[in-house]
């Protein structure tokens, strides 16, 4: 995978084949989820697809992010996912942290190749993580155990969470200082009113205290689907401030985020923000802070 216009890692991406697993979000019909209606992206997205999104923009490397598949079904997910030839570069696999089974789990896993982490969802949407419950794992103790044989096993974290939920979250990597952890959709921004945005900030503060907490720019569509340039570029630019260049990464969320832009018009819109940074600058924040995270 190469680029036409500047080298870049798109650091968050998905792939699914609904022939070959099992992903219940992707076959229910007619529910709308937190981010939108699913329906024009419950159908395959392979390879080809994604890598058809652009002819402009592609990526040289790419990090594939769990979807969400039925259980019992991570394994199956990875090992499609090790199967593929042209993408993903990395695989951030799912795994149940709070799991008694844990250790046996991520032996398995990393029995591919290209597993780097794993992402256990903590927070979507206040609504819809009522019924999850995954709010719950901040407080249990078996999952901060999980998080500890992460670390131990050189295996990254993907934390994606909401922002009332940043202060506990932050208590509990406290306690972690070895694993590597990032922040997906820049720690999901849902309530982009004066005083939302400030308490975003404020807990994105708080992560920067941590040197292992990185932050991953992506998924932005899905807290203002009607996006203009103008509207994103606060919010890059506040956390490009908070982690500098050494601790942001870019990423598309797509398909997901398909379903608000184009490929095109997402990555001309990430360039456009970033102009005012050097050379070396954009190379840290597109190319080199997610390569070395996920060592690729």
């Amino acid at each position: 995978m190469s680029s036409s216009t500047f080298d870049f890692v798109d650091a968050h991406h998905h792939l699914w084949d609904l022939d070959v697993i099992d992903y219940p979000w992707l076959n229910a019909r007619g529910e709308k989820r937190f981010f939108g209606d699913p329906t024009a992206i419950q159908k395959n997205y392979l390879p080809a697809d994604f890598l058809g999104e652009s002819s402009y923009y592609k990526p040289s490397q790419s990090v594939h992010v769990q979807v969400g598949v039925a259980t019992g079904s991570a394994l199956s997910e990875t090992a499609w996912l090790q199967s593929l030839k042209d993408v993903p570069s990395a695989i951030v696999a799912f795994a149940e942290l709070d799991s008694q089974d844990l250790p046996g789990l991520l032996d398995e896993q990393l029995c591919h190749d290209r597993v780097r982490g794993i992402r256990q969802i903590v927070g979507r949407h206040p609504a819809e993580d009522l019924k999850h419950g995954s709010d719950a794992l901040l407080d249990n103790p078996q999952w901060l155990k999980g998080l500890r044989r992460l670390a131990d096993m050189n295996l990254s974290f993907d934390l994606q969470l909401i922002p009332p939920q940043m202060e506990r979250a932050y208590e509990v990597l406290k306690r972690v200082p070895s694993l590597k952890v990032v922040l997906c959709h820049c720690g999901s921004p849902w309530d982009q009113s004066a005083q939302g945005l400030q308490n975003w900030r404020e807990g994105l503060r708080r992560f920067k205290q941590l040197p292992n907490v990185y932050c991953k720019v992506s998924g932005l569509g899905m807290f203002n689907p009607d996006w203009e340039t103008a509207q994103l570029r606060p919010i890059v630019l506040d956390v490009i401030d908070i982690f500098g260049p050494e601790r942001t990464m870019f990423g598309s969320n797509f398909p997901v985020d398909k379903l608000y832009r184009s490929y095109d018009t997402l990555w001309t819109a990430y360039d456009e923000i970033t102009q005012s940074f050097s050379p070396t600058e954009k190379q840290q924040l597109f190319v080199e802070t997610a390569k070395a995270f996920y060592r690729i």
